[in-house]
C-alpha cells in the first residue's frame, strides 16, 4: 500500500489527534498546509501534498494566466480534492492581478491566499464568487483588516518563515494575539519544520500549520537542486532577514533567505539603477537583486540569487518525496498530542517590562536575571524537542508492546515540557527556540532498543541536573512550580526506563 494511501486511511486515533475544523472548509485529511510558494509550489507538489492529505498552495505571483490554467488542469486530473492559488496584489501589476482573478474565477478554484497588503476590494470580488478566502498576516492589525474585508481563515506569519516577511513579531507572540482577537480559524507559519512545531502550534490555538522549506527540498518541488541542496546543509540559525532582493517588490520588503554572496555585500549596493542580467528562464532575463529564487526551469548564478528559507532550515536534513515528508511530520505531531494531555490552549499573561525593573536587585539577592533565565529555559527546550523527536520516532517504528506504552508515554510527556517551556518563555518576552540539537542525531543512530534507551536516559538525567542548579535561583512563582512538575516527571521517568533496561521482557529493537 502507497504512502499516500497509508495516509488517508490512517487508524482513527491519529486522524483524531490532529483533525481540526479547517479541515472540514479545506477538505484535507490534516491541518497541514504547503506554502503558496511562487515558482516553486508547481502542480506536481500540490498534487503530492493534497494526495498524501494536506492541503496545498499553488504559487502563482505574477504569473501569466496561461500557466494558471495549465497548472490547474494538472492537478484536476489527479485528484478532485480541494487546493488553492496564492496570489499577491502588492507584488503584481494591476492589469495581471485582475486577469489572474478573473481565471481564478472562471475556472472555479476552490481557494485564493492572498498575501501582503489587504484590499477588500479584491476579497469581495473572491467571495461573491463563492471562493474561499484565506489571508497571511505578520501583526494583529492586519489580521482585523482581514477579517473586516471578509477573509475567512488567517495564517499568521512569524519573522522565522522563509520568503517575503510581512512582520516583525516571533510566530509564539503572533499566534496568541491573534487566536485570541479572532473567531477566525487561525494557521500558523514560521520556522515550523517537524512535528513538534506542529503539535505546540495546535496547543496555542492554531488550527494547523503551513510548511514552505520543508516542502521546497522535495523531490515534486520547482526549485532547482542548488536551491533545495543548500537548505539540506544548512545550520541551526544560518537565515537571516535582508531588503537586498527587492526588485519586483514593494520597497523595504524584507526576505529571509539563506546567507550568500549579496547577503555579505560581494555584489555591490543592491540599490544602484543599473540591472545586471544574472540569468534567464525561457527567454526572461534574471536580475541580480531580484526576488526570483532558483528553479528547474532557469539558468543562472544561482549562488547569487534569493534562497529562501525559514528557520527550520537547519531540521531539514534530507531531499525526499513530498508525502515521506508530510508523513514523518503528522506522524510524530499525533504521537504528541494524540493523548490529549497536551496543554489546553489558554491566554499567557505576558510580563509588563516594568516587571524586570527591579532586576538588579533580585540578582543581588541570588536569583537568576532574566537573560540567564530564558538563556537555560530555551537550553532545555531544545533538549525537550530532541526528547519529543526520539521517542515519538522510536515508538512509531515499534508494534504494540510495554516497551512502546512505555516510550510513548515518555513522548507526551516531552511534549507537554516543550510546551510549558515555551510558555514560560514567551512569559518573560523571550523567543522559544526551534533547535533541537545534537542529541537526536546520536539517538536515532543507536539501533539497538536498550541502548538507545539508555542513552535517552543520559539526557534525561541531564535535564534533571539542570532543573536542579536552576530552580533555586527562580523567583516567579507559577515558572518554579512547572519546572518542579517538570524536574519529578524526569526523574519518576528515569526510574521506569532503568526499571525495564534490567528486567527481562518484550525487548524488541526499533524497525528502522
Amino acid at each position: 500500500m502507497s504512502i499516500q494511501r497509508n495516509l488517508l486511511y490512517s487508524d482513527d486515533s491519529v486522524v483524531s489527534a490532529l483533525c481540526r475544523p479547517v479541515c472540514d472548509l479545506l477538505g484535507c485529511t490534516w491541518p497541514i498546509v504547503l506554502a503558496g510558494m511562487g515558482g516553486v509550489a508547481r502542480a506536481d507538489l500540490v498534487i503530492a501534498v493534497t494526495l498524501a492529505g494536506g492541503f496545498g498552495f499553488l504559487g502563482m505571483v505574477r504569473e501569466p494566466t496561461e500557466l494558471i490554467r495549465d497548472e490547474v488542469r494538472q492537478i484536476r486530473t489527479r485528484t478532485d480534492r480541494k487546493f488553492g492559488v496564492n496570489l499577491i496584489p502588492a507584488a503584481t501589476a494591476a492589469d495581471l492581478l485582475d486577469a489572474q482573478i478573473t481565471t481564478c474565477i472562471e475556472l472555479g478554484v476552490p481557494v485564493v491566499g492572498l498575501f501582503w497588503d489587504v484590499i477588500p476590494a479584491v476579497v469581495r470580488r473572491l467571495r461573491d464568487a463563492g471562493i474561499l478566502v484565506i489571508y497571511q498576516v505578520g501583526s494583529i492589525e492586519d489580521a482585523r483588516a482581514a477579517e473586516a474585508a471578509g477573509a475567512q481563515v488567517l495564517i499568521a506569519q512569524g519573522q522565522e518563515a522563509g520568503g517575503h516577511v510581512r512582520g516583525d513579531r516571533p510566530l509564539g507572540l503572533l499566534l496568541r494575539e491573534i487566536v485570541a482577537a479572532t473567531s477566525l480559524p487561525v494557521l500558523a507559519a514560521g520556522g515550523i519544520a517537524d512535528g513538534v512545531d506542529v503539535a505546540t502550534a495546535l496547543s496555542f490555538g492554531a488550527q494547523g500549520v503551513v510548511l514552505g522549506t520543508a516542502f521546497i527540498a522535495t523531490d515534486e518541488s520547482f526549485a532547482h537542486t542548488y536551491h533545495k541542496q543548500r537548505i539540506v546543509d544548512a545550520a541551526e540559525d544560518e537565515t537571516l532577514l535582508t531588503n537586498a532582493f527587492h526588485i519586483n517588490w514593494p520597497e523595504g520588503a524584507r526576505v529571509r533567505v539563506l546567507p550568500n554572496s549579496v547577503t555579505r555585500g560581494h555584489r555591490g549596493n543592491p540599490f544602484c539603477t543599473v540591472k545586471t542580467v544574472i540569468g534567464e528562464e525561457q527567454g526572461r532575463p534574471i536580475y541580480l537583486f531580484s526576488t526570483d529564487s532558483p528553479l528547474c526551469s532557469m539558468t543562472s548564478d544561482f549562488e547569487a540569487m534569493a534562497l529562501y528559507a525559514g528557520t527550520g532550515a537547519g531540521r531539514v536534513n534530507t531531499i525526499t518525496g513530498a508525502a515521506e515528508r508530510l508523513h514523518r511530520i503528522v506522524t510524530d505531531a499525533a504521537a504528541l498530542v494524540g493523548s490529549g494531555s497536551e496543554p489546553a490552549h489558554e491566554s499567557v499573561a505576558l510580563a509588563s517590562p516594568v516587571c524586570f525593573a527591579d532586576e538588579m536587585d533580585e540578582v543581588q539577592m541570588g536569583y537568576a536575571s532574566r537573560d540567564e533565565l530564558l538563556a537555560a529555559l530555551n537550553e532545555l527546550l531544545e533538549a525537550e524537542r530532541a526528547g519529543a523527536q526520539v521517542t515519538s520516532q522510536t515508538a512509531a517504528a515499534m508494534t504494540d508492546s510495554p516497551v512502546k506504552a512505555l516510550v510513548t508515554s515518555i513522548c507526551r510527556d516531552e511534549a507537554r515540557w516543550c510546551n510549558v517551556l515555551t510558555r514560560a518563555i514567551l512569559s518573560l518576552h523571550g523567543t522559544p527556540t526551534r533547535r533541537t540539537g545534537a542529541f537526536y542525531e546520536k539517538a536515532m543512530a543507536i539501533g539497538d532498543l536498550p541502548q538507545r534507551m539508555a542513552f535517552l536516559n543520559r539526557g534525561q538525567e541531564w535535564v534533571v541536573r539542570k532543573l536542579q542548579t536552576l530552580l533555586p535561583g527562580i523567583r516567579d512563582e507559577h515558572i518554579q512550580n512547572d519546572l518542579a512538575a517538570m524536574l519529578a516527571s524526569h526523574e519518576a521517568n528515569i526510574r521506569r526506563v532503568q526499571s525495564n533496561l534490567s528486567a527481562p521482557g518484550d525487548r524488541e529493537p526499533p524497525k528502522g
